[in-house]
């Protein structure tokens, strides 16, 4: 092996980038494509908010340190706000 050790998750990446993320990531579209198209954020606020947990301190391997929930899933939904005081979402 070289370089650093690819079985160790990536802190700032979501599901499919984290080593092993695929079949998660997968699972996770699922869940977005179950959502009631009328509670489904659209896709250029579901960027926005994925951009914002990209660069935050809590995203941990896709997941938010804050309340646990996988960043992609709780993005996806209109009415969901980011856990942190102040949320780091746009409004």
């Amino acid at each position: 092996m070289t370089g650093q050790d690819a079985r160790v998750p990536c802190p700032r990446c979501l599901s499919a980038q984290v080593p092993g993320g695929e079949a998660l990531s997968a699972l996770l579209r699922q869940w977005i494509g179950a959502i009631p198209e009328e509670r489904r954020a659209d896709e250029a606020v579901r960027r926005a908010r994925l951009a914002a947990c990209r660069a935050c301190a809590h995203l941990n391997a896709g997941t938010c340190a804050l309340c646990g929930c996988y960043v992609e899933y709780r993005a996806a939904h209109a009415a969901q706000r980011c856990p942190d005081a102040p949320g780091r979402w746009p409004a």
